[in-house]
Parts: C-alpha cells; structure tokens; sequence
C-alpha cells in the first residue's frame, strides 16, 4: 500500500497538484538569482527557497524584482577542438545564420549559439544537426541580459547558494547573472 501510495502521488492520482513557480532574488555581490519550481507544497519549497537565500546572505526577492533581467532565448552549444574535426568559424557562423540564429560566440573549446526567439529554437536545431553539427547541449533557457562579475571572495558562496538550490527536490532550474 505504501509503494502505491507514492506512485499514485508521483502520477498525480489522489489530488496532488503541482504548480510552477518561479521564486525571484539576489545573491552574494548583487547577484540576481531566478529559481524556476514545480512543487505540491507551496509552503516547503518557499520556506526552503528563502532559507537557501539567507545562508548566503542574499535575499528572496517580490515578483519581478529579477525577471526583467532575463531574457527567454534558445542556447546551442557546438564543441570544438580535439574530439571533433576542426570546424571552421566562418562556416559554423554562416550555417547558424542562415538556419535562424540570431548571435554566434567562438570560444576556443566550442561555439555558443542564440536563438532569440524560443519559437524558432527547433528549426536552428535541427538544421544544424542536418548539416551534421554535433550538439553538446541545445536548450531554451533564461540569458542574462548583463551579466556581472563575481568578486573572488564571492564566488564559493554563490556556487554554494547555487548547489543548495539545485539539491531542492522542487528546483527544475536555478539562473543568475553571473558570468
């Protein structure tokens, strides 16, 4: 009985009702910090969000006080160096222009692609991989409009903060804007 108790709460049978929230505030140095949540418990996940905020000396922000700071794009990450064949810059940058992409970043371990419009995120997707691009990671995720540096003696405690919110059960994602 208890093994079918927790399945059917894991299936949602006997009225558990999950909501999405998204919990707002700023970190160690100013940091803003946007936590993405689905929970049954509105009251735990909100008592822990705040504790993990409190331990590093940030604090849990209103409703929109950080969003703003975020934009909703697609993100395509393209390795390069010794793994995969020695891709050309120029004909990354081009193959991802013309399949829709809005911005190309050349780092000397991969390319980094944006899509603006989320919309779009599935069509650049999959004429990159038509044209035989290996993707390491392809996502419609939150991007910081500005991103800020993180002091050096305020690096572990936000990867702390981090951690503590990504170990929550209810977290499905944690942004900052941090670089």
């Amino acid at each position: 009985e208890n093994v079918q108790r927790a399945l059917d709460k894991a299936a949602g049978v006997g009225g558990a009702a999950y909501q999405e929230l998204t919990y707002e505030g700023y970190g160690p140095a100013g940091i803003a910090v946007l936590v993405e949540v689905l929970t049954d418990n509105t009251n735990r996940t909100a008592s822990a969000i705040r504790s993990a905020f409190k331990h590093s000396g940030g604090e849990l922000g209103t409703s929109g006080s950080v969003a703003f700071q975020f934009d909703r794009k697609g993100y395509i990450e393209i390795p390069r160096g010794e793994e995969e064949p020695e891709l050309d810059e120029d004909d990354v940058m081009m193959d991802a222009l013309e399949a829709g992409a809005d911005d190309v970043k050349a780092f000397d371990d991969q390319f980094e692609i944006l899509i603006d419009d989320p919309k779009s995120f599935e069509a650049v997707r999959d004429a990159l991989e038509a044209k035989g691009y290996h993707l390491q990671n392809d996502e419609v995720t939150m991007v910081a409009q500005n991103p800020m540096a993180v002091p050096a003696d305020k690096e572990e405690v936000l990867a702390h903060l981090v951690e503590e919110l990504e170990d929550n059960e209810d977290v499905s994602a944690v942004f900052t804007t941090a670089e």
